[in-house]
């Protein structure tokens, strides 16, 4: 299908793997008392919601001094970021550390999340990947807060990277813990999650964005994936309305989905994630590669995306589409969700390249993997691909082997309604590591680094969302025991 050299691929955001961060462990700590936990939890959120929120909202990561700070690009003061680990991401970990001991400081941060995502809401109903509070920032996008848009006002709701999906998650999960007693969220939820129906396609599948209600006028919604020709790059780029796959738009939209319809009890969100399912089955390929392809066009054909995201088959959504599919299963009791995934493990198990990995992409009936040199041009080959994308992931297929036998021999795989783990109690060791790394301010700082502002930034310390999420959901379990 593609000549032996050929293009260029996906930038991954910086944060798409969480760093790790590790403390000097004594050999014997004295073990931390509740009180003392619970002054280091609520010391940690006070500073991040005062002195690290802007108007509620949050980026990816901050100079430890909060000079500086990045998204997907450089942000001054007065921009927050939707994707995760922006301001959802943050607002969940909130609401997790009030569930878990009953911490009224994190409802009080996580409400003033929620302002910060009812501003950035657009007049199509959900997020792109930032909200601005610069007045004359504001008025280049589509704010519903703002009233009537500027005409040339940007209204493009985001799928892609869970933007708009992991707000509508937040937004519900806050309505549900405040027993919907807080009026503009849940009318900022319900909307959203209208939007995010009405932009759902017969088919059941979605595109990366939306600007209003899915047209799909002429379109077959019975059509199943088959094979085309797709050749080279093309120079029409319309992709973005395709129906889309890649970075699990598909499972984050049905994950949201199911979630509104636990939380609000109603049967047009279930059934809207039913039809999400339902595309899934569509759009498996059939043999001799059942699996999945990042976008297809509108006759359910493996689409290019941009010139580095060609037509092929994915080793990373395709997994990702199983698991969605057995969420489904469990949501509903429909075992026909399992139909397809037998055959589309068997397709991946013996796809795997040598070292157990699987390629990002697989070509088009050869199943060749296929990649991308230092000049973005498609190769068959590994030995000169760019260090900032990854071409192979490893997944553990084992795992969806086995989530799926249980599912199978279970006379009924639905999961009960309100069903939870319960938290596993903290090591005492680390408790202490966290509560002592506390600096002055109440910040957790780490050594890393900006990747937008430059190779002269001197930022060698850093402060990272991630890592204030996890810790004080350790120190919240650790209260609430």
């Amino acid at each position: 299908m593609f000549p032996e050299s050929l293009r260029r691929p996906r930038l991954f955001p910086a944060l798409a793997i969480a760093t790790l961060v590790t403390f000097a462990t004594p050999a014997a700590v004295e073990e931390p008392t509740r009180d003392e936990a619970r002054e280091a939890l609520r010391r940690a959120i006070r500073f991040f919601s005062e002195q690290v929120a802007v108007e509620g909202g949050y980026v990816w990561r901050y100079s430890h001094d909060l000079a500086r700070r990045e998204g997907e690009g450089k942000l001054d003061h007065r921009t927050a970021w939707v994707q995760p680990p922006g301001t959802p991401y943050v607002g969940q970990g909130y609401l997790t550390v009030f569930e878990l001991p009953g911490e009224r400081t994190a409802l009080d941060a996580a409400r003033e999340t929620t302002r910060a995502l009812i501003r950035g809401q657009l007049h199509s109903g959900g997020w792109s990947d930032r909200i601005d509070f610069d007045p004359a920032e504001r008025r280049k996008r589509a704010y519903l807060a703002d009233g009537k848009p500027a005409r040339r006002a940007r209204d493009v709701s985001i799928l892609d990277d869970d933007r708009t999906q992991s707000a509508i998650r937040f937004l519900v999960s806050y309505d549900r813990a405040t027993d919907f007693m807080d009026r503009e969220v849940g009318a900022a939820a319900r909307r959203a999650l209208d939007s995010l129906v009405a932009a759902q396609h017969r088919n059941g599948g979605w595109a990366q964005v939306y600007r209003g209600p899915a047209q799909d006028t002429g379109r077959d919604p019975s059509l199943r994936a088959s094979y085309r020709e797709q050749g080279e790059y093309p120079r029409v780029k319309a992709y973005w309305d395709f129906y889309t796959l890649n970075d699990n738009v598909m499972r984050d939209c049905i994950d949201t989905l199911l979630l509104a319809a636990e939380v609000y009890d109603e049967r047009r969100y279930l059934d809207a994630a039913r039809r999400g399912g339902d595309f899934l089955m569509l759009a498996q390929m059939p043999e001799p590669q059942p699996g999945w392809a990042q976008q297809y066009d509108h006759d359910m054909h493996p689409a290019w995306a941009r010139k580095f995201e060609p037509p092929s088959i994915s080793g990373n959504e395709g997994p990702a589409v199983m698991h969605a599919l057995m969420d489904l299963v469990e949501a509903t009791g429909d075992r026909r969700y399992l139909e397809p995934i037998p055959r589309a493990l068997r397709y991946y198990m013996r796809s795997r390249l040598d070292d157990g990995r699987l390629a990002r992409f697989y070509e088009l009936k050869t199943n060749r993997p296929l990649y991308f040199d230092r000049e973005y041009r498609v190769t068959y080959s590994d030995a000169d691909v760019p260090t900032h994308y990854s071409f192979k992931a490893r997944i553990d297929l084992e795992a969806i082997a086995r989530r799926f036998e249980r599912l199978k021999a279970k006379d009924d795989p639905k999961k009960p309604a309100g069903a939870k783990r319960s938290p596993s109690r903290p090591d005492a060791r680390d408790v202490r590591r966290v509560i002592d790394a506390l600096d002055e301010r109440g910040a957790w700082v780490e050594d890393g680094t900006l990747r937008y502002w430059g190779k002269d930034d001197p930022t060698r310390r850093i402060i990272d969302p991630r890592t204030f999420v996890r810790n004080t959901e350790l120190l919240a379990r650790y209260v609430g025991r």
